[in-house]
């Protein structure tokens, strides 16, 4: 199937997904409903200008909507630029002092699939704490990190509850983009010990507060922490709309501590 021919089913896909009638697209995308149902039968070509009211209509992303263009036979429009070029700088510069303002409190900057972006103190001295010190340079995955049974799992009391609840935020993610490398990575985390068992659990630990917290323990150190995710708010680079800052917050005053006491000691001093 060329590019061009894929158009009508992603279309179709799409709408699907939105859950969306032809008759409710048409009215968000400002056509007719015969427009709409003749672009997905391939009886019309639609213009780059219609592909682009139907991506917004559809609220896909910078990334899905330059995918629908391709299919339709026009080149993209957004950009995907590294993370490290120079254009980037500012915004690596703002979440460098978001992380900052977070201290001592853990947080990360990460990119769609969960790969470690940066860092700030405090969420280096949690991992170094739990699992060691990381080799200078060394890839990061924090989902594989989470779900996998040989890092962060023989700390994490709690383990079943969070897992289940990010895995499926992970087949939410899956589901809403249709690559492969998020699919890919959906299928890697399922198939990790005591996930599907995990997810198919009922669990009364989500009701039995506002927020699903994490439960850390080594040794006589327990850490109870929740997280907020916040996105870039005006992205116009496929790389910027796709970051997530995941900041993690104490709930209670013996989290607080721990986390003052590392961040006034020197790396050697704290508690392996």
């Amino acid at each position: 199937m060329t590019m061009q021919s894929s158009f009508p089913s992603r279309l179709v896909d799409a709408r699907k997904r939105r859950g969306l009638s032809q008759l409710q697209l048409a009215s968000i995308a400002d056509c007719s409903q015969r427009h709409v149902s003749f672009l997905e039968l391939g009886r019309t070509r639609p213009s780059r200008e219609m592909v682009q009211r139907l991506s917004v209509a559809l609220a896909l992303s910078l990334r899905q909507s330059n995918d629908l263009l391709l299919a339709a036979g026009f080149a993209p429009t957004w950009s995907e630029t590294p993370y490290g070029a120079e254009a980037l700088a500012p915004v690596r510069q703002a979440l460098d002092f978001m992380l900052a303002q977070q201290e001592p409190y853990p947080a990360v900057v990460v990119d769609r699939r969960w790969n470690l972006l940066q860092a700030n103190n405090g969420a280096v001295a949690m991992v170094e704490f739990l699992v060691g010190p990381l080799d200078p340079g060394a890839a990061v995955n924090l989902a594989d990190a989470l779900v996998a049974p040989d890092v962060l799992r023989p700390h994490l009391t709690n383990w079943p509850e969070v897992v289940a609840y990010f895995v499926r935020s992970v087949e939410a993610d899956a589901a809403a983009d249709g690559t492969a490398e998020t699919a890919a990575l959906r299928d890697r985390l399922r198939g990790y010990a005591g996930v599907q068992a995990s997810l198919a659990a009922p669990s009364a630990e989500t009701a039995s507060g506002p927020v699903l917290p994490m439960r850390f323990a080594k040794g006589a150190v327990t850490l109870e922490l929740f997280t907020t995710l916040a996105t870039l708010g005006t992205p116009q680079d496929i790389t910027l709309q796709e970051l997530r800052i995941e900041s993690f917050f104490p709930m209670n005053e013996a989290t607080r501590d721990v986390f003052r006491q590392w961040a006034s000691a020197p790396t050697s001093g704290r508690a392996r």
